[in-house]
């Protein structure tokens, strides 16, 4: 099973101030509860996760290894994470708007232990919710 979960955000900031935000792949960690800790390298920004998720067959952290696999600035970033427990995609699609800013995410999680994608498919809005909330701190934060 697919968890697939599509979420727009409205703010009231200028497109570039989503885009340093969402385009980092270290604020994007940061936001998603489940990382525990994370590695990203400067020079590709790819990124290394550490994630913990509470379910039966992952007694540890999973290493799910992270890329950006499509990028626009300052209007689309996409990135996918692999891992032997899952494998997530994540779209960001940055719209002017006459107030300021829409934030279009989409994010498939494919689960490949069992629990996996029933974990996602009870926790990914809560987890979109804690990325919006961190993206409102750094965006009020700028301006």
């Amino acid at each position: 099973m697919t968890v697939r979960i599509r979420r727009v955000f409205e703010f009231d900031a200028p497109p570039e101030a989503v885009w340093e935000f969402i385009a980092d792949p270290s604020k994007r960690a940061d936001a998603i509860s489940v990382v525990d800790r994370y590695e990203v390298d400067e020079e590709t920004g790819a990124a290394t996760w550490h994630v913990r998720l509470p379910i039966p067959f992952v007694k540890s952290t999973a290493r799910v290894e992270t890329e950006d696999v499509a990028r626009d600035p300052p209007e689309y970033v996409k990135f996918v994470g692999k891992s032997s427990v899952l494998r997530v995609t994540g779209e960001h699609t940055i719209e002017p708007t006459a107030d300021g800013t829409r934030l279009i995410n989409e994010f498939v999680v494919d689960g490949r232990v069992p629990g996996v994608e029933r974990f996602f498919e009870k926790n990914l809005d809560a987890e979109l919710e804690n990325l919006e909330r961190e993206l409102r701190r750094s965006v009020e934060t700028d301006r």
